[in-house]
């Protein structure tokens, strides 16, 4: 299995469920973690835990993605790992659906993988070795009613991450994708915690061990596509 001590990895939505409980596990395996959020107060709280660097960043905007790899190779002197975990959604008929309500989910699921993307992949190319894990979701793979935003965005991501997948692995280069079903967390306008989701959900530390799975993979073994649901859930 491939040792995780030491190895820098940056997280983005890191502040808060799946990315804090992903970051929080990395550093307990021994890797430094650059956690990337918008929020401030909340990923300087993280970075107390993880020991590691925390990054106030928009992902969707070309500058500060290119600032969070620039900032890491300076901070570090290396790069080894990129979880694309930020997202946002929102649900409800099309009709209702005003445009910069379907852009601000594009830039955040589909616009912050591929800049992130963008920017580790010369890196990764150049030393002959990275791993890309992105958390899209189930809905990657299906669709329902008052997803047709969110479940676009997911679909976007995914072709993005599977066409990435054959550009680098000739050069060594690992990308893996991660589809979640419900998880309790927090999403849209929801917050975790509630009695029925406790008993029904997947726990944020739940992907967090899915994703140190697949970065664990032995050198040889690349997870392409790794997807978990909670036991109540129909698929």
């Amino acid at each position: 299995m491939t040792d995780l001590t030491d190895k820098v990895a940056i997280v983005t939505g890191a502040s808060r469920g799946i990315g804090r409980a992903i970051a929080l596990l990395l550093a307990m395996q021994g890797a430094k973690v650059v956690a990337v959020a918008r929020t401030a107060e909340e990923l300087e709280e993280l970075n107390s835990k993880t020991q590691g660097l925390a990054i106030p960043a928009d992902v969707a905007d070309e500058e500060d993605a290119a600032h969070i790899v620039a900032e890491t190779l300076s901070y570090f002197g290396r790069l080894d790992i990129l979880v694309c975990n930020a997202g946002v959604g929102s649900f409800n008929l099309l009709e209702h659906f005003d445009a910069a309500e379907w852009d601000r989910i594009f830039d955040v699921n589909v616009k912050g993988t591929f800049l992130l993307c963008k920017a580790v992949v010369p890196h990764f190319k150049a030393q002959g070795h990275g791993h890309i894990v992105g958390i899209t979701s189930d809905v990657s793979k299906r669709t329902f009613e008052h997803g047709t935003a969110y479940g676009a965005s997911k679909y976007a991501q995914d072709a993005l991450l599977s066409s990435l997948r054959k550009e680098v692995r000739p050069h060594g280069v690992k990308v893996s994708t991660i589809y979640p079903g419900l998880v309790d967390t927090y999403f849209n306008d929801s917050r975790p915690g509630s009695l029925e989701a406790e008993k029904t959900h997947l726990k944020p530390s739940d992907v967090a061990q899915a994703v140190r799975y697949v970065l664990e993979a032995p050198t040889h073994v690349v997870v392409d596509e790794l997807m978990l649901h909670p036991m109540t859930q129909e698929w």
